[in-house]
Formats: structure tokens, C-alpha cells, sequence
């Protein structure tokens, strides 16, 4: 196995750990990523529990927070990155102004944990921006 080989089978083992303890209902996950930059992050198709064959929700993985979205609207996974990162965005802006997320729960106790957190999401907004990193459409 060549390290990309290894840094997607360790991904994966993280987003099924990650799914688990956020208690979501799923049915298969892939063995590969459906789109990744290696050894950065990947991004992953959920099959939905409710409907099988159908992808029920979008994870991504790697150097940075794992986290998902619903694919109930989100058909891909540049677009899957654009809602997250969209989600850190106003999670950090909350975080500075001292108050809570209506709908997340993130512990952002420190000013770095918040610009790391901003970093991520802005280049994953730079990433979804350029059409060159989404060949697979």
C-alpha cells in the first residue's frame, strides 16, 4: 500500500469513528474518498440509511475538524466544502463576538483556535472558487 493508499484508509477509519459518535444513521462509505487533496483533506459520499443507493450526507476529513453536511441539497462535494466552510465561518464570527452558534457547538476557547479555524474555511472557499480542482464534474 503507498501512502496515499495509507492516508485514505486512515481517513476513512476517521470518518467511521466520527459518524459514529455523532450517532448518524448510515448505510455504506466508500473505500476512496470521492474527492481529496492528498494529505490534506478528503471529502466522502455517505450512503444515505433512509434511501439506499443515494448519498445521505457529505463528510470531510483530514487536516483539520471533520465534520458533515446533509447531501439532501448538496449534490457534490465542492459544494459540500462551500457549506462548511460557510458553517466555520460563522461559528469563528460568533466565537469573537463572545456568543453561541444557534445550531453548532463548537469550543473555540482560544483567538488562535478561531484564525485556524477561519484559515480553513477561507481556503476551502479558495479551493471551491477554482473550477480546476473539480475535474471529476
Amino acid at each position: 500500500m503507498d501512502s496515499e493508499e495509507k492516508w485514505c484508509h486512515e481517513r476513512r477509519a476517521e470518518v467511521l469513528e466520527y459518524l459514529s459518535k455523532e450517532g448518524v444513521e448510515h448505510g455504506q462509505v466508500s473505500d476512496w474518498p470521492a474527492w481529496d487533496v492528498y494529505p490534506h483533506t478528503s471529502s466522502w459520499a455517505i450512503e444515505s440509511n433512509k434511501s439506499p443507493g443515494w448519498v445521505g450526507w457529505w463528510v470531510i476529513c483530514g487536516d483539520h475538524p471533520t465534520d458533515y453536511v446533509s447531501a439532501e441539497k448538496i449534490k457534490e462535494p465542492r459544494y459540500a466544502y462551500k457549506a462548511i466552510a460557510e458553517n466555520w465561518l460563522e461559528i469563528c464570527q460568533c466565537a469573537e463576538e463572545g456568543k453561541k452558534h444557534p445550531n453548532m457547538h463548537v469550543n473555540l476557547a482560544s483567538n488562535e483556535l478561531i484564525e485556524t479555524l477561519r484559515g480553513r474555511a477561507k481556503t476551502f472557499l479558495e479551493w471551491v472558487a477554482d473550477d480546476e480542482n473539480w475535474q471529476y464534474e
